[in-house]
């Protein structure tokens, strides 16, 4: 008889293999392509380098074919189809350029820009527009339209982030279907009927998601406009440099527009293993400390009293206090993981070998609220690749905490800083700092913290060197300089350096690659990374991006290929 007291166990559950797709051939333009069967035409067609135009079509987003920008003569059809809600099948044939499909475009052009507004000359989507594109390849006629054109509401404010321009709105609702489908919070509608349908939020309740942002870059036209970006710069005038968003843990890849050695917004650029098309707007606003209150000269002494001095000076001067405290917990060395490796390598060699020292005491931004998509709770993109240098310097890690109890007792006199966040109040590590001698601090921004340092080294932020952050799964990234450094801000690898020589160490760096390919070999989770096989657009002859932002720096999604 069986054990019926034994508490029965669920079954193993066994591994479904997904049967691979049949493949189906069909023709397009008289080309002859092969793809999974289901695939719609508009995919199908991209895979030969047809590019088929379109609105409201997004591969992340559900289907729904309101624009007919995409008609296309299908042989199984009388009438033109919607190339994104046909699927493809066998023996097919499409045509997408025959006069039929052009008189479509054409027409679906001109309804479109029926009641459109011509406000392109201060429109902020003019040179990343899909309807001025359009326009100049199916259409280019003038408007027939006599009367006057219907006016809706030019300046709504939907919420933190985002204003609408109703009358350019072409109601593609891909706003609709990112916020219902994606972001999980259907905070916009299509209200009203006819020619007076138009997005808008619910009563009472604003666009205050965290991933609003992502509407302004699903917006083919310039309807939904970004408040931070708003009016500051023309698309046409900004380069777009491949970077990562140092808003969090997650290091979402982005495009980082610059012009005039000044960053002027962050957009997502697609990774597929890392955050996908899409970013928080924690992430998208983390651009600002690129900008606003850096540090950019060199000072001994501190904030009220110090001088301006030459960089080799200065670094003589911390070596000479920092000297007598070498090899003794009497100094601590402070770290930041929004630093990159290259810095962190840099300086735990400065730190192990220079200063003989055997901790490292993590500082970085404080932990804060995530949710369920993307954004995380550690607001430092490269916590992991601080533990992973530590590891292969022999630091022991010790919490921002531990410091400040040791500094309370008395036992730490001198501080090494990378970096100038903390994750507490400023002022209040500002006041601990105040009574220990020396305090040298690497400093991209002015602060509090900053303002200690007995030497202050201004170091420059990701914009303005290359470089690579490790996030929270141990996704390894580069990214590269935007524009040239600042004033006398430097890398932290190029003041370690400096430092370094004045110990008597002979270095040889002489860039970032130059520092990851020395010191990197000891980082064994960093074996599989080749930091010379850097994607193409991740390359440049004299290490600056000079990709015009509104050519082609979006990803296939959001602008269409050329």
């Amino acid at each position: 008889m069986p054990d019926d007291t034994k508490p029965r166990q669920p079954p193993e559950p066994q591994p479904r293999s997904v049967p691979p797709r049949p493949r189906v051939k069909l023709t397009i333009d008289d080309r002859e392509v092969e793809v999974d069967a289901g695939t719609n035409l508009l995919e199908a067609a991209r895979a030969i380098g047809v590019q088929i135009p379109h609105y409201c079509y997004h591969p992340r987003l559900s289907i729904t074919a309101s624009c007919r920008m995409c008609l296309v003569e299908a042989s199984n059809s009388p009438k033109p189809v919607p190339a994104c809600q046909m699927p493809a099948t066998e023996c097919l044939v499409v045509q997408t350029r025959s006069a039929l499909v052009k008189e479509a475009q054409r027409a679906t052009l001109e309804f479109l820009l029926l009641n459109h507004p011509v406000d392109c000359a201060v429109c902020d989507q003019a040179g990343e527009c899909k309807l001025q594109d359009y326009y100049q390849e199916h259409d280019a006629q003038p408007s027939r339209l006599a009367g006057p054109k219907i006016q809706k509401e030019k300046r709504r404010v939907l919420g933190p982030l985002v204003t609408l321009d109703q009358e350019r709105c072409i109601l593609c609702t891909r706003c609709v279907r990112f916020m219902c489908e994606v972001a999980g919070e259907p905070q916009l509608g299509v209200f009203g009927r006819g020619s007076h349908e138009a997005i808008d939020t619910f009563p009472d309740k604003p666009l205050d998601s965290n991933y609003a942002g992502n509407t302004v870059d699903l917006c083919p036209v310039g309807a939904l406009t970004n408040s931070d970006f708003r009016f500051t710069a023309r698309a046409f005038f900004l380069t777009a440099t491949p970077s990562v968003c140092t808003g969090c843990a997650r290091g979402c890849s982005v495009w980082l527009d610059h012009f005039n050695g000044e960053t002027y917004r962050y957009r997502p650029r697609e990774n597929v293993a890392v955050n996908g098309p899409w970013m928080c707007d924690v992430g998208r606003l983390s651009y600002k400390p690129l900008v606003h209150d850096r540090a950019l000269e060199v000072k001994i002494g501190r904030a009220g009293e110090g001088r301006t001095a030459e960089g080799r000076e200065a670094a003589r001067f911390a070596i000479e206090k920092l000297k007598p405290l070498a090899g003794s917990e009497r100094l601590a060395f402070v770290a930041s993981p929004t630093a990159s490796v290259e810095d962190l390598l840099a300086t735990f060699r400065l730190a192990s070998e220079g200063l003989k020292l055997k901790r490292v005491f993590v500082s970085g931004r404080a932990a804060d609220k995530g949710d369920r998509l993307l954004l995380r709770e550690d607001r430092n993109p490269n916590r992991l690749g601080l533990d992973w240098v530590a590891q292969a310097f022999g630091l022991k890690v010790e919490p921002f905490e531990r410091l400040v109890e040791e500094i309370d007792a008395e036992r730490v006199k001198g501080v090494l800083a990378v970096g100038e966040d903390v994750p507490t109040d400023p002022k209040l590590v500002a006041s601990l700092l105040l009574n220990l001698d020396p305090v040298i601090v690497l400093a991209t921004n002015l602060g509090p913290v900053a303002g200690m340092g007995h030497v202050l080294l201004p170091s420059c932020p990701c914009s303005e060197d290359d470089g690579t952050f490790v996030n929270f799964e141990g996704h390894a990234q580069r990214f590269v300089a935007a524009y040239r450094t600042r004033g006398q801000s430097r890398p932290h690898w190029t003041w370690a350096a400096t430092l370094l020589e004045e110990l008597g160490v002979e270095v040889g760096w002489r860039s970032a690659r130059d520092v990851f390919a020395e010191l990197a070999p000891r980082v064994a989770q960093l074996a599989g990374f080749d930091w010379a096989s850097a994607p193409g657009y991740l390359t440049h002859p004299r290490g600056l991006r000079t990709l015009p932002a509104a050519a082609d720096a979006r990803h296939g999604i959001h602008r269409e290929r050329s």
